[in-house]
């Protein structure tokens, strides 16, 4: 049995999707697969308890029928953290807990899948980093990464050194077009003369990168002010806090953006809509605009949502929808799957088709009876 780690140098690199999409391809290689996630991290209330959606996730698609407090032994809350540095929790009876979970959902498997909390650190106040999970359960690790500029390979590096020769290699996930020639040229031979392996790169793809503005009024509860199309994907938000000229300028900059300001700030909505690149308006406050500014929207093409938060609460509710929320789902992992079949070297990630294995397992078992003979 083969155990990988899916861990990664940062929050949101894409590791459930990843994680789960390997699965996946090594379930149509006739391999059966396993998988764990020993620190929770993207935490929820649901029915009295905290839980992680992602190995909720994966026991859907995976079609496993373990329980989540298997998959998912270690609920790492703010309220944990806090224990932990009080000295409530041990962090060996933790590892041994790990493990005993491990044997039980890798019993019978070909491939068994750990994906790591958060970034690759997250947990050195119990002595289990991802890199102390690898030791832990003699898994080989795939460190998941964005790449945008040249600096970004620091923490490769640093990840590297830290993992050892428990580092299997590096996948590059989500690659702008603007770096990716940088990236294949230049620092996929510089890593391999650090004798950093690199396993894939796989291109930035718009859906995977934001949300389109008709699920992101879901997500945010908010109503839908205007007769305008909400198919436009959102990757980022601005904030409208300065005047209209200043705005103007500002919004001009950007695209694919969601500007968040108060309904009250009639100069902020006007100069957003003059803007281009802004797919969508989101007013908070409970305020509603003048009829002027939904009008000028409609025609426009740009849709207005209304939310009765504040702003600030606004902003972190609609980037926490776009780092986690729904850019992980069953469309997602299956978009990831395509890019890793056509971008990585799947057989040293998942490992080679059942059949082959069996192949060589009998053509072995032949060189053995010879030598015998």
């Amino acid at each position: 049995m083969n155990t990988l780690l899916v861990t990664s140098t940062q929050d949101s690199t894409g590791k459930t999707a990843i994680s789960i999409a390997l699965g996946l391809l090594a379930k149509e290689r006739g391999l059966d697969v396993g998988y764990m996630k020993p620190k929770g991290t993207r935490l929820q209330s649901k029915v009295g308890k905290t839980l992680d959606q992602d190995p909720m996730l994966a026991r859907e698609l995976l079609g496993l029928d373990a329980e989540i407090h298997q998959m998912e032994p270690i609920v790492y809350s703010p309220t944990f953290v806090d224990g932990a540095i009080r000295g409530q929790e041990s962090g060996d009876e933790l590892a041994e807990i790990v493990r005993e979970y491990y044997e039980q959902l890798s019993a019978g498997s070909d491939l068994m899948l750990i994906e790591g909390a958060g970034r690759y650190t997250t947990g050195g106040i119990i002595d289990l980093t991802d890199p102390d999970l690898a030791d832990l359960l003699d898994a080989e690790a795939v460190l998941v990464t964005d790449y945008s500029q040249p600096s970004d390979v620091d923490d490769v590096l640093a990840a590297a050194a830290d993992f050892g020769d428990r580092l299997a290699g590096v996948l590059f996930n989500r690659v702008p077009d603007a770096a990716y020639e940088e990236l294949e040229t230049d620092v996929v031979p510089f890593l391999e003369t650090r004798g950093v392996t690199v396993l894939g790169v796989l291109p930035r793809k718009r859906e995977l990168a934001g949300i389109t503005v008709s699920d992101l009024a879901g997500e945010l509860g908010a109503e839908v002010a205007t007769d305008a199309p909400t198919d436009g994907f959102v990757e980022r938000f601005l904030v409208g806090a300065m005047g209209g000229d200043e705005a103007l300028r500002y919004f001009r900059r950007t695209k694919d953006a969601a500007v968040i300001t108060g309904g009250d700030r009639s100069e902020i909505h006007t100069a957003a809509l003059e803007a281009p690149g802004v797919k969508c308006l989101i007013l908070t406050g409970g305020h509603r605009p003048p009829s002027a500014v939904l009008g000028k929207a409609e025609s426009k093409g740009v849709p207005v949502l209304l939310v009765n938060a504040d702003t600030i609460t606004a902003i972190d509710r609609a980037e926490e929808v776009v780092r986690g929320g729904r850019t992980r789902d069953e469309r997602t992992v299956d978009l990831l799957r395509d890019l890793l079949y056509e971008h990585a070297d799947v057989d040293v990630l998942v490992g080679a088709p059942a059949a082959e294995n069996s192949d060589e397992a009998l053509a072995d078992s032949g060189e053995d009876d010879e030598e015998s003979a």
